[in-house]
């Protein structure tokens, strides 16, 4: 069966200033979404699924969605603060306006997602070659499989020099993922990569191996990421902050015993939507391809 590609849409994109999900950055106004969904259905992907908020879901869908679905097997789910939450967790919750995390995105599109899945970030450029790797794989295993992957990325490739990002720090053992650190702001000082938690700074080299979201489960994993989310919102229903983090349940899927998650790489170099000035780098970056051959100058079709 054709795997699926799950897209994390509904972040606010506060450091950014819009909604970046939808900015425009190809020759005919495509979006960097539409890229990731071109890759995606040309690399096996037999579905897209979008999660997003409801208040941009009218310029989502004539800025990219409308597009994206005359060309391919598309739909979108909604993610919003009382999704998943029973009444007392909604009010103990009421003053919090920030996402509750990808983990809960992933829960709010459970009910759509009937076979293995690919998981990525709305704002990050991942390349054809990582979706090549996660979709050939996805297709060869079953919905029952407890062998989940990713796909890790070199940190010095994904650094921004507009600002601090957020990156998993993996630790690899014969292929498979063994655990991953959130590193929540880490940024370049001069030259040097460093690590900032809690005030305290540690320097990076670079070459480390790290999380950019994109990762690939059989629905198995919905058992882990229901356990994780009860718990997590349990005690974190009155936080205005805290976030149910994918990365999180991925290296409890390994902790707790209930499977493996292997370890895929790519070379690829990052870029993506985070700050304001990153447009224009996309925009580059993404004309420099189509100048290549890499894509077409014009993605889509009008219809299929």
């Amino acid at each position: 069966m054709k795997p699926t590609l799950l897209v994390l849409a509904a972040g606010m994109g506060s450091r950014y200033g819009g909604v970046k999900q939808i900015d425009s950055v190809g020759l005919h106004n495509e979006c960097l979404l539409d890229f990731a969904s071109y890759d995606a259905i040309k690399s096996g992907f037999g579905k897209i699924v979008f999660i997003i908020r409801k208040d941009i879901e009218e310029d989502f869908r004539s800025r990219l969605f409308d597009r994206i679905a005359a060309n391919c097997d598309a739909e979108y789910v909604f993610q919003t603060h009382e999704s998943l939450l029973n009444a007392e967790q909604i009010r103990k919750s009421a003053s919090r306006t920030k996402p509750w995390g990808t983990v809960h995105a992933v829960l709010c599109a459970e009910a759509q997602l009937h076979e293995p899945f690919a998981v990525i970030n709305a704002d990050d450029y991942y390349g054809r070659e990582a979706f090549v790797t996660l979709g050939d794989y996805l297709s060869s295993i079953d919905n029952d499989c407890t062998d989940h992957a990713m796909v890790g990325y070199i940190l010095g490739k994904t650094m921004s020099r507009s600002g601090s990002v957020s990156r998993g720090v993996c630790t690899v053992k014969d292929g498979y993922l063994e655990k991953i650190v959130e590193n929540l702001k880490v940024y370049y000082e001069g030259s040097s990569v460093v690590s900032e938690i809690e005030g305290k700074k540690t320097f990076l080299t670079g070459n480390e191996w790290v999380s950019m979201n994109l990762f690939g489960f059989s629905p198995k994993a919905f058992e882990i990421f229901h356990d994780y989310w009860g718990k997590f919102i349990t005690v974190n229903a009155e936080s205005e902050k805290a976030e149910a983090l994918l990365p999180v349940a991925a290296s409890r899927i390994i902790s707790e015993g209930k499977g493996t998650v292997k370890f895929f790489t790519s070379t690829e170099t990052w870029f993506g939507m985070t700050y304001p000035a990153d447009r224009e780098i996309v925009k580059t970056e993404i004309a420099k391809k189509i100048e290549t051959g890499y894509y077409p100058g014009k993605l889509w079709e009008e219809e299929k």
